[in-house]
Formats: C-alpha cells, sequence, structure tokens
C-alpha cells in the first residue's frame, strides 16, 4: 500500500512539473508573438518614413526638372527676338537632355513607379503586422486556454499564470492611415 501511495505522489508531481513546464513554455510563446508585433512596428516606423521622404525627394527632382522644362519651352514661345530664342531653346535642349539622362540611366525611377512601389510598401508591411498580431491572438487563445482549463488552472492559479491580454486596436489604429506628399 505504501508504494501505491508513495508512486501516486510521483505521478502527481511528475504531472505538476509538466504542467508547470507547459504554462511557462506557453507564457513565453506569448511573449515572443508579441515581440514579433513589435519588430513589424518596428519595421513599419523605419521603413515608411524613409520610402514616403525617397519618393518626395524623387517626385520633387522630377517635378523641378519637368517645372524647368515648361519654363524654358514657355520663354521660347514668349521670345520677342532671336537672342531670346537661341537663349530658351538652349535652356530647354539642356533640360531635355538631363531629364533623357536620368530616364536613360534610372528608367525605373518614374514617379508612378515609385509611388506604386511605396504603396506596395506599405501594403505589405501593413500585413505583416496584422499577420503578427492573428499570430499573437492565437497563442494567447492557446495559453489562455491552458491557463483557465482544469486541471492546469489550479496550477496556474498556484504558480500566480496570469490570463495574456489579446491584441486590441486602440481608437487611432482603427482610423484610416493617410499618407501626404
Amino acid at each position: 500500500m505504501g508504494y501505491l501511495i508513495l508512486g501516486a505522489v510521483v505521478l502527481l508531481i511528475i504531472y505538476l512539473v509538466y504542467v508547470y513546464n507547459d504554462l511557462v513554455s506557453w507564457r513565453n510563446k506569448v511573449k515572443d508573438s508579441w515581440s514579433q508585433i513589435d519588430v513589424q512596428l518596428k519595421r513599419r516606423f523605419d521603413l515608411i518614413p524613409n520610402l514616403v521622404n525617397t519618393v518626395k525627394g524623387y517626385a520633387r527632382y522630377e517635378g523641378e526638372t519637368l517645372t524647368k522644362v515648361v519654363e524654358a519651352r514657355n520663354s521660347f514661345m514668349k521670345a520677342s527676338s532671336p537672342q531670346e530664342a537661341l537663349k530658351a531653346n538652349g535652356e530647354l535642349t539642356e533640360l531635355l537632355g538631363r531629364l533623357a539622362v536620368v530616364v536613360e540611366r534610372y528608367p525605373n525611377l518614374k514617379a508612378n513607379e515609385s509611388y506604386i512601389s511605396l504603396q506596395n510598401q506599405l501594403v505589405e508591411t501593413e500585413n505583416k503586422i496584422g499577420y503578427s498580431r492573428q499570430f499573437y491572438s492565437d497563442t494567447v487563445m492557446l495559453y489562455n486556454n491552458r491557463v483557465q482549463g482544469f486541471p492546469s488552472n489550479t496550477i496556474a492559479l498556484l504558480f500566480d499564470f496570469k490570463e495574456a491580454p489579446y491584441f486590441a486596436a486602440d481608437d487611432t489604429e482603427r482610423e484610416n492611415v493617410e499618407v501626404n506628399f
């Protein structure tokens, strides 16, 4: 009879250790999945301003070049003397040459492609954040099931394992993201 009681106590201790370690493992998975959200948010904060500034810088350069081309064309059209026309034509030719060189050297650096790239990066980043949030919520659900379910809930209570909060967006995150150029 003594061996039976001793065997039951040993099995109970093994079970307690197993459940405790399982709860610790799931608590750490919850922390890790939250960390992944944090990583993606940092990616967003690092990536988006750089992309916006890159597109702004290129669009500004392209806008300035096109504006100068239009101004040189208008100067040519308004020229009242051959000297003014030749000067305006020279400027126009020079600016068109610069524009052609830019397009030749960097054919992918077109404003519309830059904006499309920015949009794709924004969508990709937001998708990664959404996936990380979903993964976190799924991990929290599995952890909370262990904390709340019987008999592991008694061990969770005994060792002060608390339920983890689900991800909840605040009011500002529920608003549409606005990107201004």
